[in-house]
């Protein structure tokens, strides 16, 4: 008896070591630096950029204590010597929130330098038509916390947006997002440990492919939030791998990502018209793929009266999203297809609200899809759901999980009959 006893325990111990190895992570970035004094010259070079002009970025890290910016300028290039060749650091930024700032403008090239240590956002585009960004890298140093700045790579309220071959770690916000922006292409990006590794917010005809995101708070989110310019849709997110993101949440209090739990891999909220397909999901130690309402995050955050703003901490919850008229907080025409589960986690999460939820009402492994289940007034529509709001998943050997969060989880079920559409697509797509 004591000898079965001893090996319990053995075995316990060995899966308890490989648990804090597997989740033990990197909490820390520290590269090293050999800082050059070029700021007047560099600054200047920004100042007097003109229409069509190239900015050289030189070999070498390069520390400012101010902002770069450049408004209402046409077909400028800004190109560094490689992405870990140029390095332009904001540590100590006494002048301005962000790294560099552009607004107003279009046709700009940002290519072959990282950015690090911006107080607010590393990169920040603003009202641009045409931007782009290349093998650029966005990053915080030191520890990674709440007091990193938002955003990474930043183009808000732009048209014609390509970020590829980028890298973006450390944001307590979102390491690549596109907000209130049309006609995006986000590809063949890395984004590791930040909250949000990559984002589309409320943006149009966004395509998601070839990324990795991994060791972030959630890998990839799909919003709709409100009270903001414009509403998003016709989003297709393939061909991604989003693996690992089980690191804890280290947003600010009342930031939209605040909410997210640790161990997301994709989230869409209240957006329509999203294609999800092709990926690979795995690793994550509370949901795969969550789909929720804007119901579900006001009644996190039901303390929280702010209204949304670009500010340091993020986009922030709205509690009266209600008074919204042009705002939908319901997620509809979503469609999963071909995605390929995988997890090594018996456990939900516990540290999480919804790991334990997941695991009182549906017991060990993870979920792979979860919906929130709430529905609004129009969900049936002469006597069939509406196509508007229809959730199709045309996944194989998933665990499912419908939460009936309206309902204090009591109808919580597996069975995802109601969502098994796919003979109903071309109605809906």
């Amino acid at each position: 008896m004591i000898k079965k006893i001893i090996i319990i325990l053995v075995v316990l111990s060995i899966l308890l070591i490989g648990w804090w190895a597997f989740n033990s992570i990197p909490d820390r970035y520290d590269p090293e630096r050999n800082f050059q004094d070029k700021q007047d010259e560099l600054l200047t070079q920004f100042i007097i950029a003109k229409d069509s002009s190239i900015i050289e970025l030189p070999e070498g890290h390069f520390l400012f204590s101010r902002s770069l910016a450049l408004e209402g300028v046409h077909h400028v290039t800004i190109r560094g010597k490689g992405i870990d060749k140029t390095v332009l650091s904001f540590k100590g930024q006494t002048e301005g929130a962000e790294g560099i700032r552009i607004s107003n403008s279009s046709n700009i090239v940002l290519e072959d330098f990282t950015v690090e240590d911006a107080v607010g956002d590393n990169i920040k585009v603003m009202d641009t038509d045409g931007i782009t960004f290349r093998r650029v890298k966005a990053a915080w140093t030191g520890t990674i916390n709440s007091e990193n700045g938002s955003y990474g790579l930043y183009p808000v309220i732009c048209k014609n947006v390509l970020i590829e071959k980028c890298e973006a770690m450390g944001s307590s916000d979102a390491g690549i997002y596109v907000g209130q922006s049309e006609k995006v292409v986000i590809r063949n990006n890395i984004a590791y440990q930040n909250v949000a590794g990559i984002e589309s917010e409320n943006s149009d005809d966004v395509l998601i492919y070839g990324n990795e995101a991994y060791d972030n708070t959630g890998g990839i989110l799909v919003f709709n939030l409100p009270g903001l310019t414009r509403y998003g849709k016709n989003i297709k997110v393939y061909d991604n791998i989003v693996t690992s993101n089980n690191r804890k949440n280290f947003g600010i209090k009342g930031a939209i990502v605040s909410n997210i739990p640790g161990g997301t891999g994709m989230l869409v909220l209240a957006t329509n018209d999203v294609e999800i397909y092709s990926n690979t999901i795995s690793d994550h130690n509370t949901l795969g793929v969550g789909i929720i309402s804007y119901n579900l995050v006001a009644a996190m955050e039901k303390d929280i009266d702010a209204d949304p703003v670009n500010a340091y901490g993020g986009v922030r919850t709205v509690t009266d999203y209600r008074n919204d008229e042009d705002y939908d907080p319901y997620p509809g025409q979503i469609y999963l297809h071909d995605n390929a589960y995988n997890n090594t986690s018996w456990m939900p999460n516990i540290s999480t609200d919804f790991g334990k939820l997941f695991l009182t009402k549906s017991g060990f492994g993870i979920p792979d899809v979860v919906y929130d289940g709430i529905r609004p007034p129009e969900y049936v529509k002469d006597g069939k759901t509406n196509p508007y709001y229809q959730i199709c998943i045309d996944e194989k050997n998933i665990k499912f999980l419908a939460m009936d969060a309206g309902n204090d989880f009591k109808g919580l079920t597996e069975d995802i009959t109601d969502f098994s559409c796919t003979d109903q697509l071309s109605s809906v797509y």
